[in-house]
């Protein structure tokens, strides 16, 4: 795991890889590099690794779609937004892929950065962690994030964060099943999981792993209609529009010029 990484930090310790999302200027929003790091990172876990940490910053875990970058698309005269397939296809490794994936939460979780957190094995968040998903604000929608949400908090309560747009706390989180636990000392909540995690052997893991793939293949199932849902709301040019002028102006698409 000696490679050079733009927007990510990865360091391994005794079966453990800890991988950090590090983009603070952008607030870990999810850009092509990102997921591409990201990507490669996984790769080698595969191969090395029983225990991979997915972490982000202490303020925000991520905040989803770098919103930035779909402005600049816009304002060069393409509407054309980000290929959802590799975000899904890196979701989906995390959520089947040969070794125990935890998401550990500090800080806010949106959008995008949902898919991060529900699709890892378990959830250990802080208590002031917060999660939402704001994408109807601006036309959008949670269609990639929400297979992976519905696997860990049925369709009800997945339904209610789209809808509503509002965060909700990592305690109510905890009780939706969207986290596995949750204390004010998050390092130490993960600590504690490690010392027990550390014991596994990675051919057991992976055995598991394909086994819980094949008793549940809705990740699979999910996916054409995941991607044709994104690419049509991010491929509305009104929606990027609203996009383009909430980076510019700070104005929501509710507000007047």
């Amino acid at each position: 795991m000696s490679r050079h990484y733009e927007s990510i930090k990865v360091r391994a310790e005794d079966g453990v890889v800890f991988v950090q999302m590090h983009r603070p200027p952008a607030n870990n929003a999810i850009d092509d590099r990102l997921i591409a790091e990201l990507g490669d990172a996984l790769s080698a876990c595969e191969a090395q690794a029983t225990v991979v940490v997915l972490e982000g910053l202490p303020e925000v875990f991520c905040s989803g779609a770098d919103f930035d970058e779909i402005r600049g698309r816009f304002e060069r005269g393409t509407i054309q937004g980000q290929d959802p397939e590799p975000l899904y296809e890196l979701w989906r490794r995390l959520a089947c892929g040969p070794f125990v994936s935890v998401a550990h939460v500090r800080g806010r979780a949106n959008a995008g950065g949902i898919g991060f957190v529900a699709a890892c094995d378990l959830v250990l968040a802080e208590d002031a962690a917060s999660f939402s998903l704001s994408e109807l604000l601006f036309g959008l929608m949670p269609a990639c994030v929400l297979p992976f949400l519905i696997r860990r908090t049925g369709i009800a309560r997945a339904n209610y964060l789209t809808l509503t747009t509002q965060p909700v706390s990592a305690r109510q989180a905890l009780d939706w099943g969207l986290v596995d636990a949750c204390e004010a000392d998050s390092a130490n909540l993960l600590r504690k999981h490690l010392l027990r995690l550390r014991r596994l052997g990675k051919d057991g893991v992976a055995r598991y792993k394909r086994y819980a793939v094949e008793l549940d293949d809705s990740l699979a199932a999910a996916k054409p209609k995941a991607l044709a849902a994104n690419r049509e709301v991010f491929g509305d040019a009104d929606n990027v529009a609203k996009i383009a002028r909430f980076v510019r102006s700070g104005k929501f698409p509710w507000e007047a010029d």
